[in-house]
């Protein structure tokens, strides 16, 4: 190796940017580089001082918010007493990852690109901003910084003489070592912590949730499937307030898990404790020890995700079929990124599908790379939609059941939402494990200050508890935008927003698109009551908030917004747009959209 060490830290959400960090250690070693893999969070930020050689990776959430496992990173880097000469032996790199559908593209990179500059840092290269809008996704950036960061790094730490790279289709070492044991069975395998739990449920402790009910709440002939389940946190010590969201860790169904361990013949019985070949690696904490392949198939292993380019280069060099192997590795290389959308991310081929196309491939993967090659999988968040004030001891949670077909055989399936709506507490006892974080709404503590809500279809959940939370505290002033297609097909909880109505506890403004020849929105909405809305943010105080789908609508109703602050409030189209601005820095403009 060569006397160079580099670091590979990254902020990651979803699990992309840290894929993309683990491709660059792979990258790095191939390089023969000294290379440690780092979640920005778990490295002791501290020791910056010392490093010569980073690369930042790291993606950007929310309205341009750092992910959970960089923000303590992100707070100390960001400190006004750290000397402007910090990190002046340092050289660096940063690749970021973004949507550029959303305002905020890539926030985070660029934020940190400027700020490691400010720290004396040295760049290597501008920041590379990779784009999930690309066609062929964020490597249409990434390939072409890669090939000059790698040139650049490589001009400072050639390979050492008498060594050369790690061609692609040739194995590195795997990251764990399965050790399977003969005297245990699946049965006694152990399924969970075996002392009382601190502090409230987490990821790592989460709370077996019983459910209580599990309700279509769309019409027969709705199109889509949409759920209202109930879960009953009772004696959970779990607290959350309108906003908050809860995490729910999903499970691959059974005939799922059947079907991938007859293609890599696997024993669903066997059962293995798992062993990090680097002192620096630790175990999943996840995982229990022993575990066996049952559990890490169902429960751990991502095996319905869409597979990422690192999949393949990884398959490439585990692969003993030549024909097999070299369609990996075009689908692995940047040359073959085109061939590899049309083959996997346009129909959203899952890895099991990628893994019974290549038979021969699969059969002979060693159970050491299976955390290697298959993402583990992530828990899914869903805005809570019920308040304790209204309903002590239960959780409510708005699912649309996500499956949608594209040209191949079975339809897609969303993991999480499909595995929920399949549970039937009717049949018997059901526990989901589950646990709640803070979301990014908070809402006005102040029992005066009026909101309104602009919600449609599945953006209205949060707007629910908020408007429960409220009533229950007296507050009246709740004005709802909620829009839908139609009245008796997706008009969730219509009942209970007209009981609030007559109460005058709520004031309800919807939008049926499909009811009449014209589309209507809720935005068409929105400029309607132009003089209302005005009149409660500019002389009555009021927060504005907008949940859903981010596609589209946020940027519209952002728009009808600004015309209404020009045409009601007098304003130009500059003072409308720094009046929205001023709303967003004072929190009383907030937006929580998806993908």
């Amino acid at each position: 190796m060569s006397s160079a060490r580099l670091l590979v830290l990254f902020g990651s959400q979803t699990g992309t940017a840290e894929d993309m960090a683990e491709r660059l250690g792979r990258e790095a070693r191939r390089r023969r580089l000294d290379c440690r893999v780092l979640a920005l969070d778990s490295y002791p930020v501290v020791n910056l001082i010392n490093e010569s050689l980073v690369i930042f990776v790291c993606a950007t959430t929310g309205q341009g918010d750092p992910p959970d496992n960089m923000k303590n990173f992100w707070r100390f880097l960001f400190r006004k007493n750290l000397p402007p000469t910090s990190l002046c032996q340092m050289d660096f790199a940063v690749l970021g990852l973004g949507d550029s559908s959303y305002a905020k593209f890539n926030f985070v990179a660029k934020k940190l690109h400027r700020r490691l500059l400010q720290l004396g840092g040295c760049a290597l290269l501008p920041a590379c901003l990779g784009d999930d809008q690309h066609e062929l996704g964020p490597d249409a950036a990434i390939d072409p910084w890669l090939h000059d960061l790698w040139g650049k790094v490589l001009g400072l730490y050639p390979v050492s003489p008498g060594l050369s790279m790690i061609p692609p289709g040739v194995s590195l070492p795997s990251k764990f070592t399965l050790q399977f044991l003969q005297e245990v069975s699946r049965t006694e395998e152990w399924c969970g912590p075996t002392t009382d739990p601190q502090g409230p449920p987490s990821e790592l402790q989460p709370f077996l949730a019983p459910m209580v009910s599990n309700q279509r709440v769309t019409g027969p002939s709705h199109f889509q499937d949409v759920r209202l389940i109930e879960f009953d946190i009772a004696g959970s010590g779990i607290s959350f307030a309108a906003g908050d969201v809860v995490l729910i860790q999903p499970e691959n169904s059974a005939s799922h898990v059947q079907q991938f361990c007859q293609v890599l013949g696997l024993d669903p019985d066997w059962c293995f404790t798992l062993q990090p070949r680097e002192p620096d690696v630790c175990c999943p904490a996840r995982l229990p020890q022993p575990c066996s392949v049952h559990h890490l198939v169902s429960r751990y292993l991502d095996i319905t995700s869409v597979p990422r380019r690192s999949f393949f280069e990884l398959l490439a060099g585990l692969s003993p079929d030549e024909l097999e192997q070299e369609k990996l590795l075009e689908f692995s290389s940047a040359q073959g990124q085109e061939g590899l959308y049309d083959y996997c991310s346009r129909p959203r081929r899952t890895i099991l599908e990628v893994l019974c196309d290549f038979p021969h491939t699969a059969g002979a993967v060693p159970p050491d790379y299976l955390l290697d090659l298959i993402p583990p999988i992530r828990p899914r968040a869903f805005s809570i939609t019920s308040s304790l004030l209204a309903l002590p001891g239960r959780l409510q949670i708005l699912v649309a059941v996500v499956q949608y077909w594209t040209r191949l055989k079975e339809p897609r399936r969303g993991l999480c939402s499909c595995w929920l709506a399949s549970l039937d507490p009717g049949q018997g006892p059901i526990r989901v494990p589950l646990w709640v974080r803070p979301g990014g709404l908070t809402f006005p503590k102040m029992p005066d200050t009026p909101v309104v809500m602009v919600g449609p279809g599945t953006g209205v959940a949060p707007f629910r508890a908020a408007i429960q939370e409220r009533v229950a505290q007296g507050q009246t002033g709740n004005l709802l935008f909620f829009g839908c297609r139609h009245r008796d097909q997706d008009f969730y909880w219509e009942a209970e927003w007209r009981e609030l109505e007559r109460r005058g506890c709520l004031t309800l403004v919807t939008a049926f698109s499909r009811e009449q020849e014209q589309k209507v929105y809720v935005q068409q909405r929105l400029r309607e009551l132009g003089p209302l809305v005005w009149e409660l943010l500019d002389r009555r105080g009021a927060h504005f908030y907008l949940a859903g789908n981010a596609k589209s609508m946020p940027a519209d109703v952002t728009e009808a917004l600004t015309s209404i602050f020009q045409e009601h409030g007098g304003l130009s189209g500059r003072d409308a747009a720094s009046y929205l601005a001023r709303l967003q820095r004072t929190l009383r403009f907030q937006v929580e959209t998806w993908a």
